[in-house]
């Protein structure tokens, strides 16, 4: 499969997994549509990992991995970095380099988005609904999550034409975040947890509508349901491990 148009004229292959719900892969695509980049799409299967993702990622061998000219690049973050730099005749991620400030500032909400929302929402889906401090858990959980996306309304600001966080188009923080809006919208169904509340953070729920709606997003973005039918699955194979350590997630 392929993606967007015009690759520099070099090949572009995404490695990503079979079962289609990473937030770290969305972000990949979205990044390659939104520059209007073509690549070949490869579905991996995590329990049976190819000898090119080994090759290509020898020490964590998780997706996504770019190759570029058959030289991998790795973890979705240096990604995204790596999109701008290789190709910057191509609508760029960050912001301009005059603004090294509005930058790193971006660099640093989008490193607390992952380092509070996956771990957020893989407690709140662990927790099973009959355990005694389950519901504490899930709270706590969802409320450290919450929190976040209350710091990100105010960065939003009060400017009603500002439609994302570095402007007018999509940017580097709209992708990171806007990657776990489908996981943010399935804890609806899997633990009646609602993140996202248009009361509570209404610029933030307005953001949210415009990234999914844009053609660069619609056409990458998960099923719902197949986030659903994944947190299930982890969750049955938590039962049958009787509370063991959590399955290390293949995805960054």
């Amino acid at each position: 499969m392929a993606g967007g148009g015009g690759g520099g004229g070099y090949k572009l292959t995404l490695l990503a997994a079979r079962r289609q719900v990473s937030p770290f892969v969305m972000r990949v695509r979205v990044a390659l549509n939104l520059k209007g980049l073509r690549y070949d799409y490869v579905l991996e299967d995590l329990a049976a990992k190819s000898d090119l993702l080994l090759a290509s990622n020898p020490v964590h061998k998780k997706v996504p991995v770019l190759l570029h000219a058959g030289k991998p690049v790795c973890e979705s973050a240096v990604i995204l970095h790596y999109l701008d730099d290789a190709f910057p005749a191509t609508p760029r991620l960050l912001l301009p380099a005059d603004d090294p400030y509005g930058r790193a500032t971006h660099r640093l909400w989008a490193a607390r988005v992952d380092a509070t929302l996956h771990p957020a929402w893989m407690r709140v889906v662990r927790v099973k609904a009959e355990a005694a401090a389950a519901a504490d858990e899930r709270a706590t959980a969802a409320a450290t999550a919450a929190a976040l996306l209350e710091q990100l309304e105010g960065l939003l600001g009060e400017e009603e034409e500002r439609r994302f966080f570095g402007g007018d188009a999509i940017g580097y923080l709209d992708v990171v975040l806007g990657s776990y809006l489908t996981w943010i919208e399935a804890l609806r169904e899997v633990a009646s947890v609602a993140l996202l509340d248009a009361a509570r953070t209404p610029r933030l729920a307005a953001w949210a509508e415009r990234f999914a709606g844009s053609q660069a997003v619609m056409s990458v973005t998960p099923e719902v349901g197949w986030v659903v039918a994944y947190a299930e699955m982890l969750r049955a194979r938590w039962d049958a491990e009787d509370g063991a350590t959590a399955p290390r997630h293949q995805f960054k």
